[in-house]
């Protein structure tokens, strides 16, 4: 067996249990014949990058464990052949975040937002950040009320919530009275079509 398909049993242990193995559970997995021969392919593969150890020996996982294949485009018309042409692969974390530490998730509730993509039930990948730019969909409180999600705005320099569904007349613009408060800027939308 090759080091990049040991890497990946790996990758595929850790997929299906969770967490990282042990190096016994290295050694079974890969049928080496003795735990020492696992421990020189760990360190073979943290040497390499694609696996990484924390401060007391454990092992961690790398964006290698999270990284999908880019198997090219396709046509969202009218159907044409596929064609598999392995790209590159693409870490969604590297991607969409760039401050873990101000990341999270919200669901979206309601229909306001449906002319910019975002659905009820979609999970809305936010950052925390103040220092939205209108155009921006934001987390956001006006005058002390609850938290929605809108597109800021901004009409002779006062900023604003706008929502984004044009046929419910009971979505108008949000402009406040004392404070608008930006909690966070909405980074992504994640749309499951398969729930579990």
């Amino acid at each position: 067996m090759h080091t990049t398909q040991r890497a990946q049993a790996i990758i595929q242990f850790y997929r299906q249990q969770q967490r990282m193995p042990s190096v016994r559970e290295v050694q079974h997995l890969l049928q080496f014949r003795s735990p020492r021969a696992a421990a020189k392919l760990i360190e073979k593969l943290v040497q390499a990058g694609r696996l990484a150890k924390d401060g007391t020996g454990r092992l961690l996982p790398t964006r290698h464990f999270f990284a999908l294949r880019v198997l090219g485009s396709i046509q969202a018309g009218f159907p044409s052949p596929a064609e598999e042409e392995l790209g590159d692969t693409i870490d969604l974390n590297e991607l969409l975040i760039q401050n873990h530490d101000a990341t999270y998730m919200v669901k979206a509730q309601g229909d306001s937002m449906i002319e910019a993509g975002i659905f009820d039930g979609d999970l809305v990948l936010v950052e925390r950040r103040s220092d939205a730019k209108p155009g921006d969909i934001v987390i956001a409180r006006v005058d002390h009320d609850g938290w929605t999600m809108k597109y800021l705005a901004t009409r002779a320099g006062r900023l604003y919530l706008q929502p984004a569904n044009k046929t419910n007349p009971k979505y108008r613009a949000i402009f406040p009275k004392q404070e608008l408060q930006i909690e966070a800027v909405v980074i992504a939308c994640i749309r499951q079509f398969r729930r579990p």
